[in-house]
């Protein structure tokens, strides 16, 4: 197992993407962040929490979405679906999906897929904390990242919360 974030990085890496996020969205009025379930959740609730110690504003629009009904990738098992709040409506604002790991984009598609139900947004943005470059299926890239790396498809990435620190690992490791 080879330490990717130490617990030191991952809070520097999460105040600059918060940083990132609230300079390129300068109007919260007009923005909604959404964590992806299960592992976005984690790391959303991070942004979020460094996001109000940055602005002033009182409210910020922020979510959670489950996107498991909008899978392709889980095929004949069974899924207990997590919590979908989704407070604000998106029609005409800008979205901002957080999620832990970019890996083959299929997570992100879903969410796209999802977010159809909660209006039409204006415009929709990609935060991930870990982008695995090279092992995209589909053509979809962050715009705001925190780590890009290369990994082989016999490669995970764990981000453990409670330790606060990413891991990169062989699949066989324990």
């Amino acid at each position: 197992m080879q330490l990717l974030l130490s617990s030191h990085q991952l809070k520097l890496t999460i105040r600059r993407l918060a940083r990132q996020l609230t300079e390129a969205n300068p109007d919260p009025s007009e923005i909604v962040f959404v964590g992806l379930q299960p592992r976005g959740k984690w790391l959303s609730n991070k942004i979020i929490e460094s996001i109000k110690e940055i602005i002033t504003e009182d409210h910020i629009q922020y979510g959670i979405l489950d996107i498991t009904f909008y899978r392709d990738d889980f095929r004949g098992e069974i899924h207990i679906p997590q919590e979908t709040n989704l407070m604000a409506s998106l029609e005409g604002k800008t979205v901002v999906l957080i999620d832990d790991v970019l890996y083959t984009g299929r997570t992100i598609r879903a969410a796209l897929d999802a977010l159809q139900d909660f209006g039409r947004p204006r415009k929709v943005e990609l935060c991930v904390l870990v982008d695995r470059r090279f092992n995209r299926e589909l053509p979809i890239q962050p715009d705001y990242c925190g780590v890009a790396i290369d990994t082989f498809k016999t490669q995970k990435v764990k981000i453990d919360w409670e330790k606060e620190e990413a891991y990169v690992f062989d699949d066989g490791e324990k």
